[in-house]
């Protein structure tokens, strides 16, 4: 049930970004804030995207219940291919041999990491010492990142963006888990009594802030793969940092695993860069449809 929720996360998170592009594309540019705004707050396409975007916070939340935060985090990054494929059948997009095969390796790497590594174990009461060790140190590395940011160029700053916004969305993770224990233990009002729920919203705004200059500072090409690749990198030491989850200890399986996860980084990376630049229909399926 684990799997399916986060893979029902990563389709509903590729729904949203492809729903709610369509919709600022569709907006002539040159416009101010409000008025972009404004067309946006009411347009259906749009509204249909946010409505995606919280149906993936939901389906995310109710897998990291129950399940480890290792794991999840991974199987999100199969919203890149639920992503090619809404842009083929939905926007009508032609889709290169090159993406298709990236997506399939993406896949693979996914799957021979989670079957070789054994993910396993986990509590749902952290330490204090183990919260505050883990946040000090996220916290730490997401500064100085942002921080290393200012300068440089574009593609340079847009790297560092990401990676920060990457680590920030991978504690996000853990305080996602820590919110949806605790309001099973306590209720909704018992929870505003205690910190998760709280540090869910900070994380959520700065998250979203480092995404938003990571995306605006420089190329897509660099902020994406990365946005998508270090949430689960992250997320592996966190899950074991904080909640106690661990891996098989067998030698030849810790190696496959590695090599797992290796492919799979390389598949995101060819995914982003052979995936179509924009959001256009092909106008050779669009003839075709007409």
């Amino acid at each position: 049930m684990t799997v399916l929720l986060a893979l029902l996360a990563a389709l509903a998170n590729a729904f949203s970004v492809v729903a709610q592009h369509r919709a600022s594309a569709s907006q002539a540019s040159g416009r101010g804030f409000v008025h972009v705004a404004r067309y946006l707050l009411t347009n259906p396409m749009w509204l249909v995207g946010a409505a995606g975007l919280i149906g993936a916070f939901v389906f995310q939340a109710l897998a990291l219940h129950d399940g480890l935060v290792s794991v999840v985090q991974a199987l999100l990054v199969t919203e890149l291919v639920f992503a090619l494929v809404l842009r083929r059948l939905w926007i009508r997009q032609l889709i290169s041999v090159w993406a298709w095969g990236s997506a399939a390796l993406t896949c693979a790497g996914l799957a021979l990491f989670i079957v070789m590594s054994e993910p396993e174990g986990g509590h749902a009461t952290p330490t204090s010492g183990a919260w505050l060790s883990a946040m000090v140190t996220a916290a730490v590395v997401t500064v100085a990142l942002a921080g290393l940011a200012r300068f440089g160029s574009p593609a340079r700053k847009a790297a560092l963006y990401a990676t920060a916004a990457g680590v920030v969305w991978a504690v996000e993770a853990t305080f996602i888990k820590a919110t949806t224990d605790t309001l099973a233990a306590f209720g909704l009002v018992g929870s505003l009594a205690r910190w998760p729920i709280y540090a869910l919203i900070v994380g959520g705004i700065a998250g979203s802030l480092l995404t938003q200059a990571a995306l605006h500072v420089g190329p897509l090409r660099v902020s994406q793969p990365l946005l998508v690749a270090v949430d689960p990198f992250v997320s592996i030491f966190l899950g074991v940092w904080i909640f106690g989850e661990h891996f098989t200890d067998h030698p030849g399986r810790v190696v496959a695993a590695l090599l797992g996860f290796a492919v799979m980084v390389v598949g995101i990376v060819l995914v982003t860069s052979t995936a179509p630049p924009d959001m256009e229909p092909s106008p050779s399926l669009q003839s075709r449809r007409a």
